[in-house]
């Protein structure tokens, strides 16, 4: 953030989650006013490229960790048992989250009770895998694809195929390739980003419904004021005026009530 921060000249920034130290991959970053936006792309899906390394397990479920246990159960195995491990977590599901987390416990990071030894019973979580695709199996490791609800971790997954195989896993490597409609392939180098590279904020939420203002309800949403729609609008909307955002307004009823205003 530090190198961005000097390369665009601002100060305001912020990011829509962090990776794992050992991971790889696509981070996308909110400038200025548009770091305001980060509430309504923190739930969007993500996916990721990994490879779960078999018979391994250690106490952060990835490579950074203490080793735990090992296990050559992984040798007696064959591709079909891989892929029909994997497939039985598609769908919802509850997940444990690593003991090596930043989830909190009691004011706590949970990490922070780990490296003291301390019980981290954190827990279990709401999650879904729409996809946990095997794309090539050599030898105790497995490469993978998948695409996850927000808040799903990828070290649990890695560690809940090892038990389901009974032979114990953990993440070993991850590249995370895409969050929501923004993808890996449209991502630059820290080194490389540029202030004219930066894209204008109604980019940040093209999941969103798009309602466009004209100027008088340009003026009263930029002063907070709810506008008329027809009734047919749910949830959150981009209020915009051409290519330019100027709010995310929530429905109410045939109201719609700008929560995060951007245009001065």
């Amino acid at each position: 953030m530090a190198a961005l921060r000097r390369a665009l000249g601002v100060r305001r920034m912020g990011h829509t989650g962090t990776l794992d130290p050992f991971a790889s991959g696509l981070l996308v970053i909110l400038v200025g006013r548009a770091t305001r936006l980060a509430p309504f792309l923190v739930g969007l899906t993500k996916a990721y490229r990994g490879v779960i390394t078999l018979g391994t397990t250690t106490n952060t479920d990835d490579p950074t960790g203490t080793v735990t246990g090992t296990s050559a159960i992984w040798q007696d195995l064959t591709r079909d048992d891989v892929e029909n491990a994997m497939s039985g977590f598609l769908g919802p599901r509850q997940q444990r989250p690593p003991a090596f987390s930043a989830k909190k416990l009691g004011g706590q990071r949970a990490y922070r009770l780990a490296r003291r030894g301390e019980d981290t019973n954190i827990p279990m979580q709401d999650v879904e895998v729409s996809s946990f695709t095997l794309t090539d199996l050599r030898g105790e490791n497995v490469t993978f694809e998948s695409l996850v609800s927000s808040g799903t971790y990828i070290r649990s997954l890695a560690r809940d195929l090892g038990e389901r195989l009974g032979c114990g896993a953990h993440l070993s490597q991850l590249r995370r390739t895409a969050v929501g409609p923004f993808s890996i392939d449209d991502a630059l180098p820290v080194d490389e980003v540029r202030a004219e590279q930066v894209r204008p904020p109604l980019h940040a939420v093209a999941h969103l419904h798009a309602v466009p203002v004209g100027f008088d309800e340009r003026e009263s949403v930029r002063h907070g004021r709810a506008i008329a729609t027809s009734g047919d609008v749910v949830g959150h909307v981009a209020l915009v005026d051409g290519d330019e955002l100027i709010a995310i307004a929530e429905a109410d009823g045939d109201r719609l009530q700008p929560r995060v205003v951007l245009a001065q």
